[in-house]
């Protein structure tokens, strides 16, 4: 994994500026622009990547994409990075941001996976208990696995919580080979 260090001091002091100004809204708007301009257009990544490629030209590049479509706080932080040479860490400095953001406002993601797709009464459940159990709201990004038999995966961050009929059956089976009768 990348070093975060200097993506996170700056994706915080985007936030404080962000949050100083009341403009956390506007902000986080342009960020996730950023954020989906960058994944959309995988060579824009690689060209602020570049060596090559003089600075000026980057900044030229970044001021006809963002410029008429970002709060003029968002583009002068671009250009800030630009300057400083930091302008190859945009999308990670853009991911910390939300990260951050996410983290102030007391949200986590949770990629869940599921057999099949689940009825928007079985979202909200769902969503209440992970929400209950980690005591913070819950942002899902929920995917159909095949592997998944019945149940569903839970992940959030670095943690898996796994409530699907393949795991359970594989507890009970290891408590069956250890002699476990009160698994019976």
């Amino acid at each position: 994994m990348a070093n975060l260090k200097v993506p996170t001091r700056y994706a915080a002091s985007l936030l404080d500026l962000a949050v100083e100004k009341n403009l956390e809204n506007i902000i986080s708007g342009d960020i996730d622009l950023i954020i989906s301009v960058m994944e959309k257009n995988p060579g824009l990544g690689r060209a602020l990547e570049s060596p090559v490629i003089r600075p000026e030209i980057k900044l030229s590049v970044l001021n006809e994409i963002f410029r008429a479509k970002v709060n003029t706080e968002t583009m002068h932080f671009v250009r800030f990075l630009v300057k400083k040479g930091r302008e190859n860490l945009l999308c990670e400095i853009a991911n910390q941001y939300v990260a951050l953001r996410d983290e102030r406002a007391g949200i986590v993601n949770v990629s869940v996976r599921t057999a099949f797709d689940l009825t928007e009464q079985q979202k909200d459940e769902l969503r209440k208990k992970i929400e209950k159990i980690l005591n913070k709201k819950v942002r899902f990004k929920l995917r159909i696995d095949s592997e998944v038999v019945g149940g569903f995966v839970a992940q959030v961050k670095d943690t898996v919580y796994d409530a699907s009929v393949k795991h359970q059956l594989e507890i009970l089976k290891q408590q069956l080979l250890k002699g476990d009768r009160a698994a019976l």
